[in-house]
């Protein structure tokens, strides 16, 4: 078998630690003595137990999640908690959001068949380049909450803040794409959820992080079983089967960032990666960074180089070059580097050589 592996550059699904690979690897037909695979666990067993809340304990202690937090592994991508986001936090049926992105416009549609949907701030006339300042976010007193996309994969831009609400608006934001990329005071925030098919684990896993008060404020009657976070706090996430190897995988990327240094050493290698990329991309004129300056991702570093033959023909042939998915979204084209928690910085290095390269060879 051949241990070549690629420098992958995708959004989601992206690379996770040849580490946490490794240990999934030799654990795979026997783990922790069990002689099956986490795969073939009953989630009711007594090892698999040890597994999720080892977890749970794991996750509590890399974020600092407080005790008043409880803590939801769920499936349905974060796609479905732009509809559990509304359902079990309207109780006034009124909420804002800021439109930043993609994924934040498709939340705030999604909200909007709920109630009251206030836009706080969009960028879409922009082209969603940039995100707010604080003095631009236009929050109601009344809202039930409000609502951010704390990193956009597509756009390449990220909130480099904690926004302040009005008092008794619980703040609520999509993490997907930058959780434990840094530290965050989660008491700062009312719910933080993330599907971790980007920094955590596999796609099939949603991790919901919300605060006790805030459950159990909406007629449950009228909604589905499964989007009902306290009922789901109150099974300790086993109201249904959950994604067991998902998390099972999780625990081991948290193993690893304890290993690495935790939050704070993850802050410090997502600034050396994207600031290797962004210094160079303002260097030259050959690529245009797309984000705007005071608001670029450490995740997502968007670039063009203004001709979409040329574009395709860098996708192509960073391939060859032992790179994949660095073509842009469909939707904004050009090309898009994410540089999660497992990218390591030679990966970045190679990525710069060829973007080097590549300018000589088209001036």
């Amino acid at each position: 078998m051949s241990d070549f592996r690629i420098y992958n550059f995708s959004a989601g699904p992206s690379m996770l630690p040849l580490p946490v690979l490794e240990k999934a690897a030799a654990e795979m037909t026997n783990c922790q003595g069990s002689g099956m695979s986490v795969m073939e666990m009953s989630h009711r067993s007594k090892v698999y137990d040890g597994i999720i809340k080892d977890t749970e304990a794991a996750l509590r202690r890399v974020m600092g999640i407080p005790d008043n937090y409880k803590v939801l592994f769920l499936q349905g991508g974060a796609t479905l908690q732009f509809a559990a986001v509304p359902m079990n936090l309207m109780k006034s049926g009124k909420a804002d959001y800021a439109v930043t992105g993609n994924f934040a416009n498709n939340a705030y549609k999604e909200a909007k068949k709920f109630g009251d949907i206030h836009v706080a701030f969009s960028s879409k006339e922009g082209n969603f380049d940039r995100v707010p300042t604080q003095a631009e976010l236009d929050i109601r007193p009344d809202a039930d909450y409000f609502y951010i996309c704390a990193n956009n994969t597509i756009y390449g831009t990220e909130f480099g803040y904690d926004p302040e609400t009005p008092a008794g608006v619980p703040l609520v934001a999509d993490m997907s794409s930058n959780i434990l990329s840094k530290p965050v005071d989660v008491s700062k925030y009312g719910v933080i959820y993330a599907g971790a098919q980007k920094n955590m684990g596999p796609a099939g896993l949603t991790v919901v992080i919300v605060r006790e008060d805030l459950l159990g404020s909406y007629p449950a009657e009228k909604y589905p079983t499964i989007l009902d976070w306290k009922l789901m706090a109150e099974k300790e996430s086993m109201y249904n089967t959950p994604p067991t190897y998902a998390i099972y995988i999780l625990g081991l990327v948290l193993e690893w960032v304890e290993s690495m240094g935790g939050l704070t050493a993850m802050a410090g290698l997502a600034e050396k990666r994207s600031g290797m990329l962004y210094d160079y991309l303002d260097s030259q004129d050959f690529y245009k960074a797309v984000a705007a300056k005071d608001s670029r991702s450490r995740m997502n570093v968007t670039f063009r180089t203004g001709s979409d033959e040329l574009d395709a023909k860098f996708a192509k042939e960073s391939v060859a070059a032992g790179m994949s998915n660095l073509k842009g979204h469909r939707s904004v084209g050009g090309m898009r580097a994410s540089i999660y928690n497992a990218m390591p910085v030679e990966g970045v290095e190679k990525l710069l050589d060829f973007m080097k390269k590549f300018a000589a060879d088209n001036q």
